[in-house]
C-alpha cells in the first residue's frame, strides 16, 4: 500500500511538472521598431493633425500650417532615405509586397500571425500613406487661395496648373489622406479585436514579443546619428527647395 501511495505521487508529480515543461513555448523579445522609425511615425502623425487643424481653421493658423507642410515633407524625406539604411524592419526590403503574401496573410487564422514587422496589408498601407502625404505637400507648394495663402513654388509653375493643385490640395487630397488615416485606426481596432499582438506599443517603446527568434533591428548610438544626419539633410533640402522659389 505504501509502495502504490508513493507509485501515485510520483506519477502526479510527473504530469504536473514535466509534461508541462516540455510543452513550454519559448518567447523572444526583439527590438523592431528603431528610434528613428518611431520618431517618424508619431511626428508625422501629429504634423498631418495639425495640418487638418490649422487647414480648417484658416487665417493667421495657415502660417502654421505651411510650417507644418515643410515638417512633414521633411520627414518623408527622411524616411524614403532611411529605408534603404534604417533598422532591418523598417527598410524597404523588408516589406511583404507581393500580393501572393497579402492573399496568404488573409487565408491564415488569426492566432497563426506572427509577424515581425510590417504585415502585407500594413506594407501596401504605409506606401499608399507616404505617396499621397507626399503628393498632398507637393501640390501645397504650388497652391494658391486667391486670398491670402499661396505657396512658396507656385511663380514656378503655370495658372493651369496652379488652379489644378489648389483644388486637388482642398478637397481630394484632404480626403483621400483622412481616408487612410480613418483606414489606419480601424485597422488597429480589428487587429486589437481579432486578439493579435498589439501593434501600438511596439511602435512606443520598439520590442515585439514573438514566438520564434527574427533578426534585430540597429537601434544603437552611432546608428541614430546617422538618423539625425539624414534627418538634417532632409531639411536642408527642403529649405534649399523654398529658396528656389523665392
Amino acid at each position: 500500500m505504501v509502495y502504490g501511495l508513493k507509485g501515485f505521487i510520483l506519477h502526479s508529480v510527473s504530469h504536473s511538472f514535466l509534461i508541462p515543461a516540455a510543452l513550454k513555448v519559448f518567447m523572444f523579445t526583439v527590438r523592431i521598431w528603431d528610434l528613428p522609425t518611431r520618431f517618424f511615425h508619431w511626428a508625422l502623425a501629429a504634423c498631418v493633425v495639425g495640418l487638418f487643424i490649422t487647414g480648417n481653421v484658416g487665417g493667421n493658423a495657415m502660417v502654421w500650417h505651411f510650417r507644418l507642410g515643410y515638417a512633414v515633407l521633411t520627414l518623408v524625406l527622411f524616411r524614403l532615405a532611411w529605408g534603404f539604411v534604417g533598422g532591418h524592419w523598417s527598410r524597404w526590403s523588408s516589406l511583404s509586397l507581393h500580393p501572393r503574401h497579402a492573399l496568404a496573410y488573409l487565408q491564415t487564422r488569426a492566432n497563426e500571425r506572427t509577424e515581425a514587422g510590417h504585415n502585407p496589408l500594413g506594407s501596401w498601407s504605409i506606401l499608399a500613406m507616404l505617396f499621397f502625404v507626399l503628393f498632398q505637400v507637393s501640390t501645397g507648394l504650388i497652391s494658391d487661395d486667391e486670398i491670402a495663402n499661396s505657396g512658396p513654388l507656385t511663380a514656378l509653375v503655370s495658372g493651369s496648373w496652379v488652379s489644378w493643385a489648389s483644388a486637388w490640395h482642398k478637397h481630394w487630397g484632404k480626403l483621400i489622406i483622412l481616408a487612410l488615416v480613418v483606414l489606419h485606426l480601424l485597422a488597429l481596432l480589428w487587429h486589437r479585436f481579432k486578439k493579435h499582438p498589439p501593434l501600438v506599443p511596439a511602435m512606443l517603446h520598439g520590442d515585439k514579443t514573438l514566438p520564434q527568434p527574427v533578426p534585430a533591428s540597429r537601434d544603437h548610438w552611432p546608428h541614430r546619428l546617422v538618423a539625425l544626419l539624414i534627418l538634417g539633410l532632409s531639411a536642408l533640402s527642403v529649405y534649399g527647395l523654398l529658396l528656389w522659389g523665392t
